[in-house]
């Protein structure tokens, strides 16, 4: 499973599960824009199917996209047949290569028969945007704490992370920009 990229340069990769959402992921990929970043996109197929034009403007815009379920499943809370199926029924949908287990859970049996298909890929740097408790400086914080060239930065495109994500987003690649750093998509046979 990938964690973080080697990279010989500074790259940070911005990844956001759960979307896409119309309150949310539009603004997020403006913000993207503005700083001429890529980022990869890990989405729920139900909102693949209610928002194919935002994956669509994601595609074109340059970023990558990946499966995350088609119900945002936790792998360790139902049998493997059901998550497999739910896998597949998002890739029918998600034409990709990489998958990210919702929530970070899954079961050593999935991940051996999903890695025969899918490059896995989790993070190195978690924004803690989910969490209702947290700031939106706290969140900023995280990052940038934790953060440094080759890590994989899990934000959510979703209305319960909206209020303290596009602060912490803004924030991320303001402060990174001006050290030089780029930020680019996860590729399935690479950065």
């Amino acid at each position: 499973m990938l964690w973080k990229i080697k990279t010989g340069e500074k790259n940070l990769f911005i990844t956001f599960d759960d979307g896409p959402e119309p309150e949310v992921t539009p603004e997020v990929l403006d913000i993207l824009a503005q700083f001429q970043a890529k980022a990869t996109f890990f989405m729920v197929g139900e909102n693949v199917q209610r928002y194919p034009e935002i994956v669509q403007r994601i595609i074109a815009e340059g970023h990558s996209i990946g499966n995350h379920t088609y119900n945002h499943l936790n792998g360790v809370k139902v049998p493997d047949f059901t998550y497999f199926k739910n896998v597949q029924k998002a890739a029918e949908i998600i034409d990709s290569k990489l998958f990210r287990p919702p929530y970070g859970r899954i079961r050593t049996r999935q991940i051996a028969e999903l890695k025969k298909s899918y490059r896995i890929v989790l993070w190195s740097v978690l924004s803690g945007d989910f969490d209702l408790k947290i700031s939106p400086e706290k969140c900023l914080n995280n990052v940038l704490r934790h953060s440094k060239s080759g890590s994989i930065i899990v934000f959510h495109d979703s209305l319960k992370a909206k209020e303290r994500m596009l602060p912490a987003l803004r924030g991320t690649l303001a402060h990174f920009s001006k050290k030089g750093f780029r930020f680019r998509a996860i590729q399935y046979g690479g950065e």
